[in-house]
């Protein structure tokens, strides 16, 4: 059964009947499309008429024929033949030539409310922002969440345990990917969606991208997302094999994995200052699967997997997050919302009084009087002298909040 997205639900709905456009973006296979197929239910279900809601899928062929702007004005008017508003959803609209321009002329001449997705981040950039500033909101959507799988398991009528937070650790929360019961079958399937979304929206798209060496820099980003990014080591692994690769090439592979939504640049954020540093980004995995099937191994010790699943769940709720600098040190996490932030370090588990003393001890330069956090995999609360102990679990599974200020 289909799940319905609550967390992002909640965050579209007061712009349902609006005349901004809603710009729902995000990987590939991330649930899109389904997406928007329950907005269009609860439209249906809140008295619009099935005759207004219009509804194109534009990598479908039997839509091919819509290949511009001019084409897409063409369609979406000869649909409409009734007074009253119009819901338009057109999903994968990056496939239309200069579709922005219809969007502008749909939004100035028609009563309509546009709903369009996207698996590029292109799609804000250039024209649509210029023709359209102020006149968009965008929605990114995530693989599912740990909270999200537990849903979908209890809908599904499957077993369901917190035990299976090792699997998400491991293969992430693509929903296709649940329907597969082996892990073999499992790192096929995800090994093939990250080959397509390479060739569809990565080198697809680049004439200058060799697709052998972007998979090799790609995997390689991904196993190791976290992690402060060494171009210095991606080029000397290169020159190890005789093969020569610049840091410019590096960068531009980079940015194009993000244009795909394959990771999330973290900047940095000086805690004394108060100011976001706009160098030093750290990368962090749309989802676990993703690194799982270069890495092969987990070692739950690793908290890099651990940050990776936190930073997710609160970009998720709508944080902006960045990574903590201080004078001497750093804090996994600055995580703000509303104008208001609160700090978090992450840990596997607080086993001995040298790793609590150092996951505490961050914070003992900060005079920042903002909530302070440490999260762990430990269900023993040890909270102390201020600082809060949640336990991991509790926090992916919406039991507890953070607190901000």
């Amino acid at each position: 059964m289909r799940l319905k997205r609550e967390t992002y639900l909640e965050q579209i709905r007061p712009y349902y009947n609006s005349d901004i456009i809603k710009v729902i973006t995000g990987v590939r296979r991330a649930g899109k499309s389904i997406l928007l197929d329950t907005i269009k239910d609860e439209l249906i279900e809140s008295g619009v008429h099935g005759d207004h809601i219009i509804y194109l899928n534009l990598e479908d062929m039997d839509y091919d024929y819509i290949a511009d702007a001019s084409d897409l004005n063409k369609e979406i008017k000869s649909r409409i033949i009734h007074e009253g508003k119009y819901y338009i959803f057109l999903d994968e609209i990056q496939h239309v030539e200069n579709f922005e321009k219809a969007l502008a002329s749909f939004r100035a001449t028609l009563d309509v409310s546009l709903f369009v997705t996207g698996s590029n981040s292109t799609l804000l950039s250039g024209e649509l922002s210029t023709l359209l500033t102020g006149r968009t909101v965008e929605f990114e959507i995530l693989p599912f969440s740990f909270y999200e799988m537990k849903q979908y398991y209890e809908l599904n009528r499957m077993d369901w345990s917190e035990d299976l937070f090792s699997d998400y650790l491991k293969w992430g929360g693509f929903p296709l990917r649940f329907d597969y019961k082996d892990e073999t079958s499992v790192h096929r399937y995800l090994s093939n969606l990250y080959e397509s979304i390479v060739n569809r929206d990565i080198v697809g798209r680049s004439k200058s991208a060799d697709k052998k060496s972007f998979m090799d820099i790609s995997l390689y980003i991904l196993a190791n997302a976290g992690k402060e990014l060494s171009v210095d080591n991606i080029i000397s692994a290169y020159k190890k094999d005789n093969k020569e690769l610049s840091r410019r090439t590096i960068y531009h592979y980079l940015e194009r994995m993000k244009k795909a939504y394959l990771i999330h640049g973290v900047g940095r954020y000086n805690i004394v200052g108060k100011s976001a540093l706009s160098n030093r980004e750290k990368q962090y995995a749309v989802d676990m699967g993703f690194r799982t099937i270069n890495t092969n191994t987990i070692n739950y010790e690793d908290t890099f997997f651990l940050e990776n699943v936190i930073y997710n769940e609160l970009i998720t709720r709508g944080f902006t997050v960045f990574a903590g600098k201080t004078f001497k040190g750093e804090i996994d996490f600055v995580a703000i919302k509303g104008g208001k932030k609160c700090f978090l370090q992450v840990a596997y588990l607080l086993a001995s009084e040298d790793t609590i003393k150092r996951e505490f001890g961050a914070y003992s330069k900060i005079t920042d009087a903002s909530p302070k956090y440490v999260m762990s995999l430990d269900k023993i609360d040890l909270s102390h002298d201020g600082i809060v102990h949640i336990n991991i679990i509790d926090f992916l599974l919406r039991r507890v909040d953070l607190m901000l200020t």
